[in-house]
């Protein structure tokens, strides 16, 4: 039987660049232990197993849709409070 380890919403992760910050999406996704005993992070776009080939649309979009995201997760440019003097040179 699969086991469902843990869910984890999309989200940017905030990079510090020389010039400013830099957000990457990291897509929603959910870590199970398929019947073949392999641990595999799994998205919405990617929900069969490579090493059995199990599919696991049905559990994925349960997981997936449990959790939706907030506005703070998915903008968290808006969030970032005040940022007065960054930003290019004029």
């Amino acid at each position: 039987m699969t086991t469902v380890e843990r869910a984890e919403e999309g989200r940017y992760e905030v990079q510090e660049v020389q010039f400013g910050r830099v957000y990457r999406w990291c897509p929603e996704c959910v870590v199970i232990e398929c019947d073949c005993a392999e641990r595999l992070s799994l998205t919405s776009s990617m929900t069969t197993c490579r090493w059995c080939g199990a599919d696991h649309t049905a559990l994925v979009r349960e997981q997936l849709a449990a959790g939706r995201a907030g506005d703070e997760t998915l903008h968290p440019w808006r969030y970032a409070g005040e940022r007065e003097g960054e930003g290019l040179p004029c």
